[in-house]
């Protein structure tokens, strides 16, 4: 099992970047954005260096522990999963890259989209000194248009992305996720009502197609249902995630996320 905290590499990496820098102003920036993200909004409060230094602090840890709970679940299920290409899409600073990295040894190819040129800047940086993540490709535009350009791959991420786009965005994305899919597709999504409500929508379309559920991710929401069923183990599909933020603890984060198989 891969462990839900950042690696070492990766701690370091923000460290560095942290050095000769207002430890209290990159905190405050990071309060600001965690509130910007909790009142609904999105990445395009990110332009700068500083903010997105900021965000990786406030957001990264919470986000590649979940991310790793949910790689965890799919590989109890499927153990011998051995993907050798990762398709990040939404990016931001690589969080499920890095995630995914850690917990498949199998992966040679990483691929990223997203939309924000600060968060691009900052996962390249932080990639820099990886001997694995050091090659790999971060592509600058919005995801629909990149997908479409995209090779497939045998993992395709999107983790706390599809959550700032439309009903109709999101329909068209999720179409375009799964023709990207090569085995195996995995979406992560706050584990809030609204969260949730994503998750099954998304997961109802892809079935129509033909998808596969590897794992029953009804999450939080449906806590019962584990309770009742004991079908699979509750973890599997309810991520709890702690994230820290200097010596301080944080209040644990519910993840909802549901990998589809073909």
């Amino acid at each position: 099992m891969t462990s839900p905290d950042l690696p070492a590499e990766l701690r370091a990496a923000l460290n560095t970047r942290l050095e000769g820098r207002s430890r209290s102003d990159a905190a405050g920036r990071a309060a600001v954005i965690s509130q910007t993200y909790r009142e609904g909004g999105g990445s395009g409060t990110i332009r700068t260096e500083t903010d997105a230094l900021a965000y990786a602090l406030a957001r990264m840890p919470a986000t590649y522990a979940a991310v790793v709970a949910s790689l965890n679940a799919l590989t109890e299920i499927r153990p011998d999963f051995a993907p050798a290409s990762l398709l990040d899409v939404g990016a931001g600073p690589g969080t499920a890259t890095w995630a995914a990295a850690e917990t498949f040894t199998s992966l040679k190819g990483f691929t990223l989209l997203d939309a924000n040129g600060a968060l691009r800047t900052l996962a390249e940086g932080l990639f820099h000194g990886s001997i694995r993540l050091h090659d790999a490709s971060y592509q600058l535009g919005q995801a629909r248009a990149l997908l479409d350009k995209a090779a497939p791959a045998d993992l395709v991420v999107a983790s706390y992305m599809i959550g700032e786009l439309g009903e109709a965005e999101r329909a068209a994305l999720a179409d375009a996720l799964w023709s990207k899919t090569g085995d195996t597709l995995l979406v992560v999504e706050p584990g809030t009502p609204a969260g949730y409500a994503r998750i099954i929508a998304l997961r109802a379309r892809l079935i129509a197609t033909g998808a596969h559920v590897t794992a029953p991710c009804h999450m939080t929401a449906a806590a019962r249902w584990w309770r009742q069923t004991g079908a699979i183990s509750r973890s599997a599909c309810n991520a709890h995630a702690r994230t820290s933020r200097s010596r301080a603890p944080m209040p644990r984060s519910r993840t909802s996320a549901s990998p589809m198989s073909r």
